[in-house]
């Protein structure tokens, strides 16, 4: 199934390039990069420079880069859960 912009939040997110919109902290506003790995609460991303950033799911909006340069755009509370069990949810 490809990833499209209703059905997003129930893929993996693994390898999609990401920018984060807004946050509640603020420090994590602007960050991009590709993820690299994700567990419940948390995305891990690696950043052009090389560094790897822990970011939040909860408070955040984010815009990841889907194949043919489109973009979507989800909330933070969408991607909540084990990746494991949010790709089941699918029906």
């Amino acid at each position: 199934m490809r990833r499209t912009k209703i059905n997003l939040p129930y893929h993996e997110l693994i390898g999609l390039e990401l920018k984060v919109l807004k946050h509640t902290d603020p420090t994590q506003e602007g960050i991009t990069g590709v993820v690299i790995d994700e567990a419940k609460k948390v995305l891990k991303v690696k950043t052009a420079s090389g560094k790897t950033k822990v970011i939040p799911k909860f408070g955040g909006e984010f815009l990841f880069k889907l194949q043919n340069n489109r973009s979507v755009r989800v909330d933070g509370l969408r991607l909540l859960g084990r990746p494991e069990e949010r790709v089941k949810k699918v029906r």
